[in-house]
């Protein structure tokens, strides 16, 4: 018998239809996977099955949970029911959690709230699932915060926080798209583990399908607000039936046309880096050690290469960016940019700022939501000696919207009004206007859908190619950093282990810890992956 039943869902908000006809079945013991592009509708389906939606919002057909429609259920019904019966996995766990509260205090809350506990039991109960999620003491009390824990660290107390009550049905929206591959492998693992021992159902909702393939039971695929496609993983990922899934898959194994025209003349000449952190205060008069977290790094990116630096969170990727930007000093080494020195401890010329510039994981944090697109673009003309002005600005910001697939009237609107892709071009244009020699690309495609990152993807191969540029692409995903980068880096711990052609690092890693990335990074089996390639039921 199915734990939840979804029979002809369907969702307006003010007269707009997100949601048409939705039917799904999930069984106790099984993980679904819900697969879709942005704006698919998968996250509404799981706000509709706990009534999670905005003002405005009406609701038709039925879910059936444990047998209670919650569609009809009372206000009071659903507030038992959350949490209770189901429990909730977020996307970016720091929004999740309160980070006034310590860790222990949030899981408590939950068991008070749901099972009436006394504080002690609630807080001793708290201890317990926090030991079952992987967070033991003493390295993990209680009275640790949000914020002195990592990034998987915050998602293993989400998951606490959802599991403590017992419930029948885990919702997982998009857990560990901002994870890097081995904390990824440990989450999905988790999940897992929790589904088979408590006899759970889990929605697990993403758009990579690599992750679903390993973790799912059952799959369904959602295209604008409808289920195009679903039934057991294996037969769906085999057969393919419908256009938007082959085109899913297509995009996932896409191939980027470029051909690497590489000089032999340095850019970029990094030269034993070291940066060290203070340790934490420990007690009264204690410190805990320093943190090395660049520790004597060299490597040399050449004029028009694509170098990828790959490591878990930690390891210094982003702190050896920001040196490498000149916004962090280092404490010895140094860097050079086309035999400039770049040393935030001295100040960064203007000059040789404008030959590198930057595009990071969320475009739209990065954007001022007050200005339009034409201000928002122009921004690094701050570091040319003589900007242009009137119609050779506009000439300027026409040129590069039009560069990444964008149009010139597009520069009247404001951020908010483009979707997720199209504010990534935006970014990419802002760091094109001046022309740098240099883009650092950090996460600059992780939280896209994959046909989104395919088109993302084709455009910074056709940009390197018509201007010229070397990339350094920072990234988490293995997946496009094969299909983009000339070479790679492996970092580990502040230290570089191994560095190569990317191609030839993939196929035969040296290093262990590569070994370790790329065994814990999710693929699709072979032979769909092969399918998925060669399919064409839509624009990528």
């Amino acid at each position: 018998m199915s734990l939840l039943s979804i029979e002809r869902l369907s969702l307006s908000m003010h007269g707009i239809q997100i949601l048409r006809d939705v039917s799904l079945s999930l069984e106790p013991g099984r993980i679904l996977g819900l697969i879709g592009e942005s704006g698919s509708g998968k996250t509404m389906t799981a706000f509709s099955v706990t009534r999670l939606l905005p003002r405005g919002s009406v609701l038709s057909g039925k879910i059936l949970l444990a047998g209670t429609d919650t569609v009809t259920a009372s206000e009071s019904r659903m507030c038992a029911l959350r949490g209770d019966m189901v429990g909730m996995v977020f996307q970016e766990p720091m929004t999740a959690l309160n980070p006034l509260q310590t860790i222990g205090a949030q899981i408590a809350e939950t068991l008070v709230l749901h099972k009436a506990l006394s504080r002690r039991a609630a807080e001793a109960e708290a201890r317990a699932v926090l030991d079952r999620v992987g967070l033991p003491e003493p390295e993990f009390p209680l009275t640790r915060y949000p914020h002195e824990l990592s990034g998987g660290q915050r998602q293993r107390v989400v998951i606490a926080m959802a599991v403590a009550c017992g419930p029948k049905l885990l919702i997982a929206d998009e857990p560990t798209t901002a994870l890097d591959v081995t904390t990824q492998a440990q989450i999905l693992k988790l999940i897992r583990r929790l589904v088979d021992e408590d006899g759970m159902a889990a929605l697990f909702i993403t758009h990579d399908l690599a992750v679903v393939s390993d973790i799912a039971d059952d799959v369904a695929i959602m295209q604008t607000g409808r289920v195009v496609e679903a039934g057991p993983t294996d037969e769906v990922f085999a057969t393919q039936s419908h256009p938007y899934t082959r085109a899913l898959f297509a995009a996932s194994g896409h191939q980027p046309d470029r051909v690497a025209e590489v000089a032999p003349a340095p850019l970029l000449e990094v030269r034993g880096a070291r940066r060290t952190y203070p340790g934490a205060r420990r007690g009264l008069f204690g410190h805990h050690p320093p943190k090395v977290a660049v520790d004597d790094v060299s490597f040399t990116l050449h004029d028009g290469e694509s170098l990828g630096l790959v490591g878990e969170s930690g390891c210094g990727k982003s702190t050896l960016t920001r040196a490498i930007l000149g916004l962090e000093p280092l404490q010895g080494g140094e860097i050079r940019l086309a035999g400039d020195r770049i040393d935030a401890a001295q100040g960064v010329p203007g000059a040789v700022r404008a030959r590198m510039q930057v595009v990071f994981q969320d475009p739209y944090g990065s954007f001022n939501p007050r200005h339009k697109v034409s201000r928002l673009i122009s921004e690094p003309f701050h570091l040319l000696d003589s900007p242009p002005t009137g119609a050779d600005r506009r000439r300027a910001i026409d040129e590069a919207l039009e560069a990444v697939g964008l149009s010139s009237g597009d520069a009247e609107k404001y951020a908010h009004e483009f979707s997720g892709g199209q504010r990534q071009r935006l970014a990419i244009a802002r760091a094109l206007i001046i022309k740098p020699a240099l883009i650092v690309l950090d996460e600059a495609v992780s939280a896209l859908d994959v046909r989104v990152r395919a088109r993302i993807l084709d455009l910074l191969a056709d940009l390197g190619k018509a201007y010229k540029l070397s990339y350094l692409f920072i990234s988490h995903d293995l997946h496009v950093v094969r299909r983009i980068t000339d070479r790679v880096l492996v970092m580990q711990s502040g230290r570089i282990v191994e560095v190569g052609e990317t191609e030839a690092v993939f196929r035969a890693p040296q290093h262990a810890y590569t070994r370790t990335l790329l065994a814990a990074a999710p693929h699709l089996p072979e032979t769909v992956a092969g399918a998925g390639a060669d399919a064409s039921g839509g624009d990528i």
